[in-house]
């Protein structure tokens, strides 16, 4: 059996590069299998405005993944037992490779890694495209052709059975992530300052906007960043997250959420609204109302608990350490550990 990881395009400051190195000796360490990564080649670093990759140069990737599948069968490479993780589900060259692998009669098995969808009403597929009949159906289509259906959250794997027909194909593991806590190493234990974090996507559902409003309240107390208004390398965004104190969320849509995990193995303290995927994943400590920042409206209504609790934090910053540290732990043990991941893929 061969394991083929269909990969997501590798941007150097998002995880997927990191995936692309670490994704493959993972499986192959866990699995005791041969892992073969089939790369589309050279990547767009510049995404598309508020996006997480290029929406012109995917499809260039993929089309340069399918490709190469399609000559590996050709040239009978392709053999019973065979397994193709896909890092992103949403890649509709699993169609051609399940058209493939059945008109040949050799029986693969197909798994994909769910992230976001038209069915998110938040996901850019979600606002712009919405229920138009040819994305469901091609979502739905994707999700019959995959043996194994993966989500990281129940919150996710929940919103994505509530739009789509789930049986047993949908599985609930953690993302392979186990690398993340040593590569931050020579991160941690740097000095802290009044620093506030914005590691978010520039994107309405993210709302930018709440986090400004308080830069301009506060900036005279604290420092506030947007991490995606400066052009930080990975090396120079993991070293603000190394010294700030507090991570901030108002986020509207979020099926995991890797920053606030990265930041709970640096000693950040994240600051994250009770809805989404952050109910099932965060300790009471950390959370507060969702109505807060239920919108704009909201937020200026609540601004001065809002307020309160920011202050809060960083001014006792030193006694939320220990609760830093559960936190840590509880999602390093859920969320971002492939082990059941692995497991499955290796039936």
């Amino acid at each position: 059996m061969t394991i083929y990881i269909v990969d997501l395009e590798a941007v150097d400051t998002r995880y997927t590069k990191e995936w692309k190195e670490y994704l493959p000796r993972q499986l192959k360490k866990h699995t005791n299998r041969e892992v073969v990564n089939i790369s589309g080649g050279d990547t767009p670093q510049t995404t598309t405005p508020g996006a997480f990759l290029n929406f012109g140069g995917t499809n260039v990737y993929k089309s340069n993944q399918l490709a190469k599948i399609g000559q590996m069968f050709c040239e009978n490479k392709i053999k019973d037992g065979d397994y193709f993780l896909y890092t992103d589900a949403w890649n509709p060259t699993v169609l051609q490779l399940k058209y493939m692998a059945e008109l040949l009669n050799v029986k693969i098995k197909i798994g994909g890694m769910w992230h976001a969808g038209s069915y998110d009403p938040a996901d850019f597929l979600g606002r712009i495209i919405g229920d138009k009949p040819w994305v469901r159906k091609t979502e739905e289509s994707m999700y019959e052709t995959f043996d194994h259906n993966f989500f990281a959250t129940d919150f996710h794997l929940k919103m994505f059975c509530d739009t789509f027909k789930c049986t047993s194909k949908v599985k609930r593991v953690g993302w392979p992530m186990e690398y993340m806590e040593h590569n931050l190493d020579s991160y941690k234990n740097m000095t802290k300052r009044n620093l506030i974090l914005y590691p978010h996507r520039l994107a309405p559902e993210k709302q930018p906007g709440i986090f400004q409003d308080l830069k301009d309240s506060l900036s005279s107390q604290y420092e506030f960043v947007v991490c995606q208004e400066r052009p930080l390398s990975k090396i120079q965004y993991h070293n603000l997250l190394g010294e700030a104190k507090l991570i901030f969320s108002a986020n509207l849509q979020e099926t995991l959420g890797i920053s606030w995990f990265e930041g709970t193995l640096l000693d950040v303290i994240p600051m994250i609204p009770n809805r989404l995927s952050y109910t099932e994943m965060a300790i009471d400590e950390f959370v507060y109302p969702s109505e807060w920042t239920s919108s704009t409206e909201q937020y200026h209504k609540h601004k001065k608990d809002i307020i309160a609790k920011i202050n809060d934090y960083m001014e006792n910053y030193k006694t939320y350490i220990p609760k830093i540290w559960k936190q840590r732990d509880a999602l390093k043990e859920k969320f971002f550990s492939g082990k059941q991941l692995y497991r499955e893929i290796n039936g």
